[in-house]
């Protein structure tokens, strides 16, 4: 489900790609997010009444700094899974997944990933040829 946090992360990307002080139209943000530009333009009209965005009917939309902070907050999560499910998962549309996925992951969840990511994170059990996940257990511990 596309809600406010892919918004959000929408406009921070193409900040990122841009200058943050130009608009970002609607257009550009539908078009990023796979959503029509009146879609598109109700939820930036919706972000700007909660400060999110400072949206301008005709010329687009900026992250506002409370915005900003989430959104960077939100694009390393975005990262973090997108990683995550081109290198374990093996996926192709791994930034698309990604995406779907950036609002749904907790910040606790988005950290742990990431830390197993840096470490490895899977091991390849030779026998059979399964991946499996490294588990927080100690050796004595036997695995579930």
């Amino acid at each position: 489900m596309i809600g406010a946090p892919q918004y959000l992360l929408a406009l921070y990307i193409a900040e990122r790609e841009d200058d943050e002080e130009t608009p970002i139209s609607p257009g550009y943000v539908a078009d990023a997010l796979d959503r029509s530009p009146p879609a598109a333009t109700e939820r930036l009209q919706n972000l700007d009444a909660k400060g999110l965005v400072d949206y301008e009917p005709y010329e687009g939309a900026t992250l506002t700094a409370e915005g900003r902070d989430a959104a960077a907050d939100l694009y390393d999560t975005y990262r973090t899974l997108s990683r995550f499910c081109r290198d374990v998962l093996g996926l192709d549309d791994h930034e698309d997944e990604a995406m779907q996925l950036v609002g749904n992951v907790s910040r606790t969840v988005a950290e742990r990933l990431a830390a197993t990511l840096l470490r490895g994170g899977a091991d390849r059990d030779e026998t059979n040829g399964s991946t499996e996940t490294r588990s927080q257990s100690s050796p004595d511990t036997p695995a579930e």
